[in-house]
């Protein structure tokens, strides 16, 4: 359960993280399941960048560390993934 832990943790604030982006692209359809499922995946990425870059302790260490990073993850993921459907529906 300790493993798991961090894990959701970071697709909860992924999830978070996606679902403000997603509000922010109203002009750009995207479906609910796109901002959650690109929160989710964008989250553990982030969580996990920013342990591994943090070094696993220091001030971002631990769930906030998790909680940080999923959230920016998810954030940049879904908002990447908007543009690219932006671009995609002015052809």
């Amino acid at each position: 359960m300790e493993a798991l832990l961090p894990i959701i943790v970071q697709v909860i604030a992924g999830v978070v993280g996606g679902g403000a982006v997603g509000a922010a692209f109203k002009q750009v359809a995207m479906n609910q399941v796109v901002k959650i499922i690109s929160g989710a995946v964008g989250g553990v990425g982030g969580g996990m960048l920013l342990d591994n870059l943090a070094g696993g302790g220091g001030a971002l260490g631990g769930l906030l560390g998790d909680a940080i990073g999923g959230v920016a993850g998810g954030g940049i993921l879904t908002a990447i993934i908007g543009a690219i459907m932006g671009a995609m529906n002015k052809r």
